[in-house]
């Protein structure tokens, strides 16, 4: 690896799920990371994204790009345009810094908007310990957009059919309990 080199874009299909499960899986419970509803009031045009889910997705990024033995040292992000559902966001990244076994990456999060993401990565890869060879960096990635499906308002889901019940002095005979 070496200051200038290119990491391979990763594109990721914005989607309502993965914004709400990241809101979730970070403790974010407000509001306008999971109601549409809500967030329009607020007067945004729907749920985005919150910056712990962003910061989890550059880490993921540097982490896919450098391997197994990448370690994250420091991540300093800013957010710009929001990620809202059915959008793209393609991570990119630059090396600008190389010293040993660290680097420093410029990261940018580009989506329909604009820049959703841009900051910095500093990332250590130890060198194998049979060999020590360069990292490479890996071909273009890319996260597939979930099957179409049909869009319905967010809301409960729909539960199981209820299960009919006997009325008063339906089945059994005499009631004894055994059935005739």
């Amino acid at each position: 690896m070496r200051a200038g080199d290119e990491l391979p874009p990763l594109e990721i299909a914005i989607t309502r799920t993965l914004i709400v499960a990241g809101a979730v899986a970070s403790r974010d419970y407000q509001d306008v990371h999971h109601d549409a509803v809500l967030a329009r009031e607020k007067g945004s045009p729907d749920i985005f994204m919150n910056i712990l889910t962003t910061n989890g997705l550059v880490g993921r990024y540097i982490t896919d790009c450098f391997g197994p033995t990448a370690r994250l040292r420091a991540v300093r992000i800013r957010l710009g345009a929001p990620n809202y559902p059915g959008d793209t966001m393609t991570l990119t990244g630059t090396v600008t810094e190389v010293e040993g076994e660290d680097a420093v990456v410029r990261v940018t999060g580009a989506n329909g908007l604009g820049h959703h993401v841009t900051g910095t990565v500093r990332v250590s890869v130890p060198a194998p310990a049979a060999e020590s060879t360069p990292v490479s960096v890996p071909e273009p990635m890319s996260v597939p957009a979930p099957a179409p499906s049909s869009r319905r308002e967010p809301g409960p889901e729909p539960g199981p059919e209820p299960v009919p019940r006997p009325g008063p002095g339906a089945g059994a005979a005499s009631g004894s309990g055994v059935a005739s």
